[in-house]
């Protein structure tokens, strides 16, 4: 822990910058592998393979990064956490330099890589608490919700940019690079502050493990909050992983990535406004408000082929999603204690986020074997919803994606009428 004096937004800030630009990089290899993997392959699968092997280890494996950020000195753990992620890219860079075409490699590193993800994770989140007051927490919330939009604002053009004039090998040095200097501002931070850590014997793993998810049981406005975001993330994982084969169907990949782009600065604008001049203290209001808008602009994603509609709509989506994150985390902050934060982010992390899981296994049977045969040549729904949103390859996911905004909305109505989320 830090001493209260030794809190700085402006040490905060340094540290923030490193994330901003290994989340740049993240973002670069992440688009340029997944095109990597369809053009070698022309399948679907080896591209939603890349989606399990970037984000299920971190998950899995994040209440242990939880822990080990909550018993060790976090600056140290999200050092650690960046120099994993190195050496699972760096695996792959190889690969690719000696003449490697097969993907395996590809699947390895990037599991590696995300693995040590859920080292720095959980660090970086709970070391936000170490360095602001509670004052600064929203503000600080904004800001983190800008570095992880840049990978889906920045990172599209300018891997596009990089790959028309060079080769994904130097997108994975790039993205290397962007965690050197990650390490060096932590390091930066670390020199300048000494941290204190009481002189105990640590308790066994699993305990602190419990202690953690006591932390977050015990108040039910905290398990509901966690339920809610992890049913928000189901069904983003639709979006993430079948708005490419919805738009590719009527567009080209250079469209497909202008409008995603486009759509995140949706979330750029929010940030930035969260971070700068937003100032409110009725967090439910502000999450059951913004959940209701994001079902009603997923929806209407869904209901047009036009590119100009599906990026405004995209773009509205995407400046929903901040506030519904702030509001998420300023009422767990302050609901848990600093001591405890690690590993309880650490098992938020995992429970939030196992309907990306589940929904990057569902997505692509639901498309192919559900939902777009409905609207296909002979689909039972051509006559009916198909008047209304069109026909053909790629419709079945647009009904696909105005059912789940759908739910959403739902969602965002039954969240507004709980009391145990008020008492937070």
């Amino acid at each position: 822990m830090i001493d209260s004096d030794k809190k700085s937004f402006r040490r905060f800030m340094i540290v923030w910058l490193g994330q901003f630009m290994s989340s740049i990089g993240s973002g670069l290899t992440g688009f340029s592998l997944g095109i990597y993997a369809y053009q070698t392959t022309q399948t679907a699968t080896s591209f939603s393979l890349i989606i399990l092997c970037t984000f299920v280890p971190s998950i899995v494996l994040r209440p242990f990064g939880g822990v080990l950020a909550d018993r060790f000195d976090r600056r140290s753990m999200m050092i650690v956490g960046d120099l994993g992620s190195i050496a699972g890219i760096s695996f792959i860079l190889v690969s690719m330099l000696t003449g490697v075409v097969e993907l395996w490699p590809v699947y390895f590193g990037v599991t590696l890589s995300s693995a040590f993800v859920a080292i720095q994770s959980p660090a970086y989140k709970a070391s936000a608490s170490d360095l602001l007051t509670e004052e600064q927490f929203s503000r600080a919330s904004g800001l983190l919700q800008l570095a992880a939009s840049s990978q889906y604002l920045l990172s599209p053009i300018i891997a596009g940019f990089l790959l028309s004039v060079t080769d994904i090998t130097t997108v994975l040095m790039i993205d290397i690079l962007s965690f050197v200097i990650a390490i060096l501002t932590v390091l930066v931070i670390k020199k300048s502050i000494q941290t204190r850590r009481k002189e105990v014997e640590f308790p066994h793993f699993i305990t602190e493990l419990v202690d953690g998810w006591k932390a977050i049981s015990t108040k039910t406005g905290i398990v509901l909050l966690v339920a809610i975001i992890s049913v928000v993330t189901f069904y983003i994982g639709f979006l993430q992983t079948l708005m490419g084969p919805m738009m590719l169907a009527f567009s080209d990949p250079k469209t497909f990535g202008t409008t995603l782009s486009i759509s995140a600065i949706g979330m750029l604008v929010s940030s930035f406004y969260i971070s700068t001049f937003f100032r409110s203290k009725r967090y439910v209001e502000m999450l059951a408000i913004a959940l209701g808008c994001a079902g009603v602009f997923f929806a209407l994603m869904g209901t047009t082929t036009n590119i100009y509609l599906i990026t405004v709509a995209g773009f509205l989506f995407f400046c929903s999603l901040p506030f519904v994150n702030t509001s998420a985390d300023v009422l767990i902050r302050r609901n848990i204690e600093n001591e405890k934060q690690g590993r309880a982010w650490g098992i938020i992390g995992v429970l939030s986020q196992i309907g990306f899981v589940v929904s990057y296994c569902l997505a692509g049977f639901l498309a192919d074997h559900v939902f777009n045969p409905l609207l296909e040549d002979g689909g039972p729904l051509v006559a009916t919803a198909g008047k209304l949103i069109g026909t053909g390859s790629g419709r079945g996911i647009g009904l696909l994606f105005i059912v789940s905004g759908f739910l959403v909305l739902v969602l965002a109505a039954f969240s507004s009428r709980l009391k145990a989320l008020r008492t937070l």
